[in-house]
C-alpha cells in the first residue's frame, strides 16, 4: 500500500510542479513528460525509504 501510495503522491506532485512552472515559463503543459518524471521520483522515494535502517542504530 506504501508504494502505491508513493506513487500516487508523487505523480501528484510532480504534475502539479510541471504545471507551473510549464505556466510560468510559458510552454505548453507536457503530461507524458510528468508522468515519465514522477515515476523515476517515486523509484529514487523507495530506494532511499527502504535503504534507511529501521530501528535505533546502537553505540557501539
Amino acid at each position: 500500500m506504501r508504494f502505491i501510495l508513493t506513487f500516487v503522491w508523487s505523480f501528484a506532485l510532480v504534475t502539479l510542479l510541471n504545471y507551473v512552472v510549464g505556466a510560468i515559463a510559458n510552454v505548453p503543459f507536457n503530461f507524458e513528460a510528468g508522468i515519465i518524471i514522477s515515476v523515476v521520483v517515486g523509484i529514487l522515494v523507495i530506494l532511499v525509504g527502504e535503504s534507511m535502517p529501521e530501528g535505533p542504530i546502537s553505540d557501539n
